[in-house]
């Protein structure tokens, strides 16, 4: 008898951790790290190494795709450039926190987040937001960044997968192809910051696998540039 209910106590604590799964999709979440942290002040400098943390993002737009390796110049400018999403798409306005976009049946918002690493994890953002379209997506991202004076740098930028940027207003960088998201993967031609604000925007699409981008911007000299703020309104 004794043996009976040993074993009984055994299967129920075993059973304990499929219980708890059950219920919200957020309830069935493992414990992770955390990927964004709260903001804080107006603005914010980059990183020790000057990674970009501090962005405007837009909820995942679907994209059937099944594969990466279509990721060529013509089908980003194709998908990026020649389809229109939303308005203000390319424009030099920047998105508000909590504006919605109407796409199809879908309406998709700008969330305003700080990254607690050097990338910004797109994967774990459209699954912090309960969005189940986690692959075959495309990310629309934005930045304002101030410069204390007129700068030239260059744009350093990794993605998983492709993705292509402009600042203010013209094209930048494109980096296409399927890739893993590797710090200074795509180094632009020296561009221009403006004293005052600029507005730095992307576009990362990925079909299976992780999505995540970093960004970080270099002097002449290929130094990180640190003497800059970095904001979303």
């Amino acid at each position: 008898m004794f043996r009976s209910i040993k074993l009984l106590l055994l299967f129920l604590l075993a059973a304990t951790p499929l219980m708890a799964q059950e219920g919200s999709y957020a309830e069935s979440i493992p414990a992770r790290p955390p990927y964004f942290i709260p903001m804080v002040g107006e603005s914010s400098t980059p990183d020790a190494e000057g990674f970009l943390r501090r962005w405007m993002i837009l909820d995942p737009i679907h994209k059937d795709l099944r594969t990466n390796i279509l990721f060529t110049d013509s089908y980003l400018r194709a998908s990026f450039v020649d389809t229109l999403y939303f308005k203000d798409q390319f424009s030099l306005v920047m998105p508000k926190e909590g504006k919605k976009e109407k796409w199809g049946k879908e309406k998709l918002q700008w969330r305003a987040v700080e990254s607690n690493g050097y990338n910004v994890q797109l994967l774990r953002y459209a699954e912090l937001q309960l969005k189940v379209k986690y692959y075959g997506v495309l990310f629309f991202v934005a930045t304002i960044v101030d410069a204390p004076e007129d700068m030239d740098v260059r744009l350093a930028i990794g993605s998983n997968s492709a993705s292509m940027w402009w600042l203010n207003g013209e094209e930048a960088l494109i980096l296409s192809g399927d890739r893993r998201m590797v710090m200074d993967d795509g180094v632009s031609q020296i561009v221009k910051l403006k004293k005052g604000a600029n507005i730095l925007r992307g576009a990362i699409i990925n079909g299976p696998g992780m999505s995540s981008y970093c960004v970080r911007m270099l002097d002449t000299k290929g130094e990180p540039v640190r003497n800059i703020a970095v904001r979303t309104k």
